[in-house]
C-alpha cells in the first residue's frame, strides 16, 4: 500500500458535557496538528498516490472551515462533544467529499482510504480511518 501524508494545524475553542471530562467541561482552547494520509494499492498513471499540492490545499480548506472557531457556537455541532476523535472524523469525511467531488484531481478517485490524525500534543493523538 502506498501513502502520502500532508499536514496543517487547527486552533479551536470548545467545552464538553459529562463528568468524564473533568475541568474540560469549561470552555477551553485546543491546538491540533492535523495529518491527512491518503492510501492506494497502486500508483496512478503519473506514479503518485495523489497530487500533494492539491491534497495540501484541500486539507487547508477543510481545516479553515473550523479554524479559530468556538465549536460550541457552530450549529453543525449543537449538542455534540467535539472530542479529538469526533473532529478527526469530521475532517476525514469532509476530505472524502472533496475527493468524490474531484477537488483532488481525477487520479484521486483511485484512492482506497484516508486517515486523519489530530495530535493534541507530542504524547497524545487520535485518528479516524475510512474507506474511499
Amino acid at each position: 500500500m502506498f501513502s502520502i501524508t500532508v499536514r496543517d494545524h487547527l486552533m479551536i475553542a470548545h467545552s464538553f458535557r459529562g463528568e468524564v471530562f473533568g475541568p474540560a467541561q469549561r470552555l477551553h482552547g485546543a491546538t491540533f496538528l492535523v495529518d491527512a494520509t491518503f492510501r492506494r494499492a497502486e500508483l496512478d498513471t503519473d506514479n503518485i498516490v495523489v497530487d500533494i499540492g492539491l491534497a495540501t490545499q484541500q486539507l487547508n480548506a477543510v481545516v479553515g472551515e473550523l479554524n479559530y472557531r468556538n465549536l460550541d457556537e457552530e450549529p453543525a455541532f449543537a449538542g455534540t462533544n467535539t472530542s479529538t476523535e469526533f473532529l478527526a472524523k469530521v475532517i476525514a469525511d469532509r476530505l472524502a467529499d472533496r475527493v468524490q467531488d474531484g477537488a483532488l484531481g481525477e487520479g484521486a478517485r483511485g484512492l482506497s482510504s484516508l486517515t486523519v490524525t489530530l495530535h493534541e500534543s507530542h504524547i497524545a493523538w487520535a485518528s479516524y480511518e475510512r474507506d474511499l
